[in-house]
């Protein structure tokens, strides 16, 4: 099982290795994330410089993509030999979108007729793409799911572990990263944000 984080320069951090450590919690033979780049490296929107561990060709043959988001969005989905790699299928995968990841499912086509979620800023571009935008955090359809917001991102990794490996592996998974203290309420929050969508 191949989970891939579309990771472009200019990243939110929040997003990509968020979702990159729940996921991870996931302790099962052939379970793999990996960042999804189109370059070797990227450099994040604060600074910091990641090795990519996939390729688009790579995401693109996964069983399930995220597509974070980053300050260059605008600049992936203007780049027409940059979006022409990315060959996402929801028949056969499971797809979710961050914040201005949204921005690139739209782009694509993947969200015709079906509301999305994104960040405040990103929701003009969206919405200019002909995608209706929903004022929640989460939303899924089928196997295209969106979130809205930086921490929105537990709720797509608890999404994709709860399609791919149950519902009890996701409650686990955002269990263990929940504060101390306040892990009941973490689990809750997030189950009630997905559950009516699996």
């Amino acid at each position: 099982m191949h989970i891939a984080i579309l990771t472009f320069d200019g990243f939110n951090e929040l997003d990509s290795l968020i979702a990159l450590g729940i996921l991870n919690r996931v302790q099962r033979p052939g379970w793999r994330v990996s960042i999804a780049s189109p370059t070797q490296q990227v450099r994040s929107m604060n600074g910091l410089l990641i090795e990519a561990q996939a390729t688009l060709e790579d995401a693109c043959d996964a069983d399930a993509v995220l597509v974070g988001s980053g300050r260059k969005t605008r600049d992936v989905v203007a780049d027409a030999a940059l979006m022409s790699r990315l060959a996402l299928d929801p028949t056969r995968q499971l797809l979710g979108a961050q914040c201005s990841g949204t921005l690139v499912m739209a782009r694509l086509g993947l969200l015709n007729d079906v509301p999305a979620c994104t960040d405040l800023t990103t929701r003009p571009w969206v919405e200019e793409a002909g995608v209706a935008v929903l004022n929640q955090p989460f939303v899924a359809k089928g196997n295209v799911a969106t979130a809205g917001g930086c921490l929105s991102s537990q709720y797509l990794a608890a999404w994709f572990i709860a399609r791919l490996e149950g519902v009890e592996a996701a409650r686990s998974a955002i269990h263990y990263v929940a504060p101390v203290g306040e892990k009941d309420d973490y689990v809750t929050r997030a189950m009630a944000n997905i559950s009516r969508f699996l």
